[in-house]
C-alpha cells in the first residue's frame, strides 16, 4: 500500500478502535480489559493475511468495508 493510503487506513483503524472501546466482550486472556486498537489491527491482519501496510492499494475499499463490518460485529 502506498504511504498515503496506509496513513488513511491507519486513521480508520484508530477510529474503528474508538468505536469498539468498551464494546468488546470479556476474555480470560485479558483480565484488565481488551485493547480495541490491537484487536482491529489483528483482525485486519488475520482477515487479509498481511499487515494493513502490505495490503495492495486495489483492496483499500475492501479493507474500509471490513472495518465497517468490525464496528457492527464486535467480538
Amino acid at each position: 500500500m502506498n504511504k498515503e493510503n496506509a496513513s488513511k487506513l491507519w486513521k480508520l483503524i484508530q477510529l474503528t478502535g474508538d468505536e469498539l472501546l468498551g464494546k468488546l466482550p470479556d476474555h480470560p486472556n485479558h483480565p484488565k480489559g481488551r485493547n480495541p486498537y490491537a484487536h482491529v489491527a489483528l483482525e485486519v491482519k488475520t482477515h487479509f493475511k498481511m499487515t494493513y501496510k502490505d495490503i495492495p492499494d486495489e483492496k483499500f475499499d475492501e479493507v474500509v468495508k471490513y472495518l465497517e463490518f468490525l464496528k457492527q460485529n464486535p467480538n
